[in-house]
């Protein structure tokens, strides 16, 4: 923040590349009264009791992909399954119930797809540190066709059903970190391409692109996002809360990339109450699309990072800066942000202008014009239609 010997200072940073307006997605059909509950992100105290799998005959395995409400799994064969994509495969094809897999202690080492055909799907670890899904796919890789696997495809886990939910578990994106401006280094750990997800107490590790947020409504809560590069980048709606995003870039980085093209789509990153920590100068965001949409607020920053709301302390920009900052310093500072390089009138970190500092931006953004018009719908699970979806 402005002194970087404060152990840790708030700040309430607004990014906003364009306007924007706030209309509902349409929301779908749902399991049961189509709500996500605590309930969902939890297993009972006792594990519930499991046929190892070598024991299991053919007909007792056919039951059980029909049958169970609980799939676990379990390495050393004590569960329904030793790997996380052959849980995944036990639940039926348009499933409409919630159907909980439990990953056991360890490394999973693989790459796990939830098709859309399958709704409904919580996977719940045993704890971060205990329980991990973890692969090592670049967009630069080669597929069996001979042809790049691509960004989409590098993720380690990809979520593409709707009401998935997730807790207490760690995905990640092995792949060795990539200087900044390499191409094809692209690892994403976890793609959500789904619609109404959660996702609690869960770490997501990777550098390059880390969270690929593509499409649909997201809540994360109390999550830890590690990355160096448009480590969290997409055209989602979602919101971050009360989560810690981890800078690891050696030289400088960026958070947040929001692919949003058009006034007229509803979607954006929220970070609401999150902290920032790490290494490296980092950049709050990046206009990867012409209307981006990001807003951080009440967000923290520690000393070890003071370097992040610094770097991109862009304040509020476009026509919320003419209607509710006007006058003030930080406003007049920054101009406005568009097309498809960085925060601020260049396309690179090292073409910004108009840089102003973190004190006057929080100041420019804090105000009770702006919170009252810009912040209040993006400050809770409003936002992502939560009350549509949400029990919690």
């Amino acid at each position: 923040m402005a002194a970087a010997a404060a152990g840790c200072a708030a700040v309430v940073v607004v990014i906003l590349l364009a306007a924007a307006s706030a209309v509902s997605a349409a929301g779908g059909g749902a399991a049961g009264d189509g709500f996500i509950t605590w309930d969902d992100l939890s297993i009972p105290v006792a594990a519930p009791r499991v046929v190892p799998e070598g024991a299991m005959g053919g007909g007792v395995k056919a039951r059980a992909r029909h049958d169970l409400e609980t799939i676990v799994v379990a390495q050393d064969g004590t569960g329904h399954s030793r790997t996380v994509q052959g849980a995944v495969d036990m639940v039926p094809a348009g499933n409409r119930r919630r159907v909980k897999i439990l990953v056991r202690p360890g490394v999973y080492r693989e790459k796990v797809t939830v098709p859309i055909t399958k709704p409904f799907v919580s996977l719940i670890g045993m704890g971060t540190g205990r329980t991990v899904i973890t692969w090592n796919a670049r967009a630069s890789d080669i597929d069996k066709s001979g042809h790049q696997v691509g960004t989409f495809y590098s993720a380690s886990v990809a979520i593409e059903a709707d009401y998935f939910c997730a807790s207490h578990i760690t995905f990640e994106n092995s792949a060795p970190p990539a200087p900044p401006g390499a191409v094809g280094q692209q690892a994403v750990a976890l793609r959500l391409s789904g619609d109404k997800t959660m996702l609690y107490r869960c770490r997501i590790l990777g550098t390059q692109d880390t969270l690929f947020d593509n499409i649909g409504r997201h809540y994360l809560y109390n999550c830890d996002i590690q990355g160096s590069i448009d480590f969290i980048f997409g055209n989602a709606r979602s919101l971050y809360q009360g989560c810690t995003l981890h800078a690891v870039a050696t030289s400088y980085g960026a958070i947040a990339a929001s692919q949003r093209s058009s006034p007229k789509e509803d979607s954006g990153f929220s970070f609401v109450g999150c902290k920032l920590t790490g290494s490296g100068t980092l950049y709050l965001g990046r206009a990867w699309g012409r209307f981006a949409r990001v807003v951080y607020s009440t967000t923290t920053a520690t000393s070890a990072a003071s370097s992040c709301p610094r770097a991109g302390a862009t304040g509020v920009t476009g026509q919320e800066q003419r209607r509710c900052c006007s006058g003030s310093t930080a406003a007049r500072a920054q101009g406005r942000a568009r097309g498809s390089g960085c925060l601020g009138p260049g396309r690179s970190p090292t073409r910004r202008r108009g840089r102003s500092s973190a004190g006057a931006s929080s100041t420019a953004s804090s105000g009770s014009g702006c919170r009252s018009i810009i912040l209040r719908p993006f400050l809770g699970r409003s936002f992502v239609d939560g009350e549509q979806w949400h029990k919690l």
